[in-house]
């Protein structure tokens, strides 16, 4: 993958959150400007922009998915080692989002916001499996290309997890040319979202506009109460679950751990990509924590694919939000949908910037959550997404760190997290 280039070397105005912050302030005024053209305009951007993003979501979902599956490997890969990982993996992005499941009903972020933008518009109908076995069935596609061309992104999830899987215990003649061919379309598909977040500045000032001419400054006022419920549902997860976790599993003193990792938790709080982040983990969790190189070179790569606590927490709250917003009230059955497609969505995002608001409208097609002003709230959400962004990614890494150090201590590594020179 590539690295995100260096944004010390970068002039300010060229700064893609700078240009955001530019798009928004313009965005805002014509908004505001009371123009009907002129908002009608600008807001077409917006959309063009959306339908950009859900245009790579399912090449970018399905290579994504079997690319992580694959480099799980054969054999030992699958074992011991392989178990323990993905089973840290799977319950720390369960717990992550189960918080903001529960964050959300709490603080209700979405109940009265953009009022004027939703008014008159009818209550979507979302899903309503009848019980746990009518999600267990609705995962299985008939028809995988149906599946896709209709984004039944559970269908494709599962679909793409039992394809990689398969070829993962397929022979050599099989295996190697299909997995450098998908290899190789996971690495054009990323190049291609990242051409689409390069125009990321247009769709803003698109969405903006037209969210602000429905809405009015209210618009500031909702997006603050959501920003706070992602925040703090974060802050619990970082602080709280994961160290209760380093604790519980491995007798690890958090705040030495926190020490020993903090130049990379800088590193992806400012990149805001895992991926780009990667190499310094790794060095992190080898020469400060103490990790053997053995379980740091299985699990952080894995992780930094198919580990994201921050992205399946975010991706949770941000639908519930949108759900909130549009007045449909999910029950039960319906947020456990939510909550297992953003456990798989979560295992398809990718390791780049913002990948987790392209990954949100897996989850929103899979409680039939779509519409012009689901479109419009999403945009709006995109437009402040980049600190939550940065902050998710954080929260991503110190998750694969804490999963590293307690598999090392299960696997009989004594010399975990003791303090080390330079680990201040």
């Amino acid at each position: 993958m590539n690295a995100i280039p260096r944004t010390e070397s970068t002039p300010v105005y060229r700064r893609l959150h700078v240009q955001v912050l530019i798009a928004m302030a313009l965005g805002t005024v014509l908004g505001l400007s009371g123009n009907e053209a002129v908002a009608d305009w600008v807001g077409r951007l917006g959309v063009l922009f959306v339908r950009l993003l859900k245009m790579v979501i399912v090449p970018l979902v399905a290579t994504s998915i079997i690319t992580g599956v694959v480099s799980i490997g054969r054999g030992g890969g699958l074992g011991r080692l392989g178990i323990k990982t993905l089973a840290y993996y799977m319950l720390t992005s369960l717990l992550a989002i189960l918080l903001g499941l529960v964050m959300v009903n709490l603080m209700r972020p979405g109940d009265g916001a953009f009022s004027e933008l939703t008014a008159g518009a009818a209550a979507p109908q979302v899903e309503r499996p009848d019980s746990m076995v009518d999600i267990l069935v609705r995962m299985i596609p008939t028809n995988p290309v149906r599946a896709a061309a209709d984004m039944d992104m559970l269908g494709i999830i599962v679909f793409c997890l039992f394809f990689g899987v398969i070829l993962n215990g397929s022979p050599a003649s099989i295996r190697d040319p299909l997995r450098d061919l998908i290899s190789s379309l996971f690495e054009v598909m990323m190049r291609m979202t990242s051409a689409i977040m390069a125009v990321l500045p247009l769709g803003v000032l698109g969405l903006i506009t037209t969210a602000v001419h429905g809405s009015g400054g209210a618009v500031f006022e909702s997006m603050g109460r959501y920003m706070a419920t992602v925040a703090m549902a974060l802050v619990i997860h970082l602080f709280v679950t994961l160290p209760l976790l380093l604790l519980l599993f491995a007798r690890i003193d958090p705040r030495t751990h926190f020490r020993n990792m903090l130049d990379a938790l800088l590193t992806a709080f400012s990149t805001s990509s895992s991926s780009a982040t990667l190499p310094l983990t790794m060095r992190c969790v080898e020469e400060r924590v103490g990790v053997s190189n053995r379980v740091t070179s299985f699990t952080l790569p894995l992780g930094a694919t198919v580990n994201m606590d921050g992205t399946a927490l975010y991706e949770c709250v941000g639908v519930l939000f949108i759900a909130q917003v549009l007045g449909a009230d999910l029950a039960f059955s319906q947020q456990m949908v939510v909550v297992f497609t953003a456990l798989l969505a979560s295992i398809g995002a990718a390791g780049v910037p913002s990948a987790g608001l392209v990954m949100i409208f897996i989850v929103l097609e899979a409680v039939n959550l779509r519409g012009p002003e689901v479109s419009a709230i999403v945009g709006t959400m995109l437009a402040v997404d980049r600190p939550l962004d940065m902050f998710r990614t954080g929260v991503n890494i110190y998750s694969d760190s804490c999963g590293a150090a307690i598999i090392a201590v299960s696997e009989g590594e004594t010399e975990i997290d003791r303090p080390r020179p330079g680990s201040a």
